[in-house]
């Protein structure tokens, strides 16, 4: 009699615990706060970006994408650049994040022309933190977040494609959304 009781209390104790860590980040959360080193097309930046100290001015693109120079990420952030106009003119700013030292992104930067930040989360933790590393291949999920000016996620992409425009017009509308 005990030993079922307590496989059953065990059952319930496991299936709870895991409800709580799998809740996951949702629409209408607080964006989790993290630093990050970065490089633009010009420089390989000393100090680090925080996210927090650019809460409550801009709008935040967080684009999770998997390696510098691979032809779907390439795609993804020509796309972004192309439209960095129409970007700025929604006051958002694009933080892409991959888990690239700062060298390989200032190269790729300035080959491609990004007129944006490419972060460099080397370990995946800000990947993680968000929800976008694949433990499987050991790269970044493509993931693209919208904090809104009060720093709440107001969009969430899990499945960013680049194979259409699909997901490049749901953002675009997320950000006209928040300009309503």
């Amino acid at each position: 009699m005990h030993k079922n009781k307590l496989i059953i209390f065990l059952l319930l104790f496991i299936s709870t615990s895991s409800l709580v860590i799998s809740q996951g980040i949702k629409v209408g959360d607080k964006a989790k706060d993290f630093s990050l080193p970065y490089a633009t097309k010009d420089t390989i930046v000393s100090e680090v970006i925080k996210l927090n100290r650019l809460l409550g001015k801009i709008v935040i693109i967080i684009a999770f994408y998997p390696a510098d120079w691979s032809p779907g990420c390439t795609k993804q952030l020509c796309l972004f650049r192309d439209n960095f106009k129409r970007f700025s003119q929604l006051n958002a700013e694009i933080l892409a994040i991959s888990g690239d030292y700062v060298w390989s992104h200032n190269n790729w930067a300035e080959h491609q022309n990004y007129p944006f930040k490419l972060l460099s989360d080397h370990n995946h933790k800000v990947a993680k933190l968000y929800e976008s590393y694949n433990e499987d291949n050991g790269y970044n999920k493509r993931t693209v977040f919208v904090i809104n000016q009060e720093g709440f996620i107001s969009y969430i992409d899990w499945k960013y494609d680049v194979s259409g425009d699909t997901s490049f017009n749901n953002l675009q509308k997320a950000l006209q959304q928040i300009h309503k």
